[in-house]
């Protein structure tokens, strides 16, 4: 089973593209949540917010550890699939939850009481990419998986 979850193409440049784009965009909303940067509110506010609107405490401490940790692990090629998998059901969670409310688009004008969920199913898409082909060229899954087999 860890074989499956670690095992990727060394030589695929379109997983290594995939995860380090996918982790470059997410790492910045996780360290919103989680520390407060990027004019984020922190760790203690965001999971305060996420159980204001009905989500669980758990849910939200989840949510804030993998768009944070998830998202370094993803640009380091650690437990890639496992990291695209949170993110994948998070932006499904954010689009049928939040965002879907709104239609497609961003709201780039301020036209429309909230932003459509565009962002959120290019990132699905991606993380959907890097679950089926795994953490691809440089990605130290690649080495656990080596130890691992010693």
């Amino acid at each position: 089973m860890i074989n499956k979850i670690l095992s990727t193409d060394i030589e695929d440049w379109g997983g290594l593209i995939a995860r380090i784009f996918l982790g470059v965009v997410i790492l910045p909303h996780g360290l919103q949540k989680l520390l407060g940067m990027f004019g984020g509110y922190g760790f203690s506010a965001t999971v305060e917010y996420f159980s204001s609107t009905g989500i669980p405490s758990v849910i939200g401490i989840l949510i804030v550890l993998a768009e944070s940790f998830g998202a370094l692990f993803l640009i380091l090629g650690l437990i890639s699939r496992i990291s695209a998998a949170g993110l994948a059901i998070i932006m499904l969670g954010a689009i049928i939850m939040v965002h879907g409310q709104y239609g497609f688009f961003m709201n780039w004008f301020g036209a429309q009481a909230g932003e459509g969920f565009e962002y959120h199913l290019l990132a699905l898409g991606i993380s959907l990419v890097v679950l089926l082909k795994g953490g691809g060229k440089w990605a130290l899954d690649t080495e656990v998986l080596n130890k691992i087999d010693r």
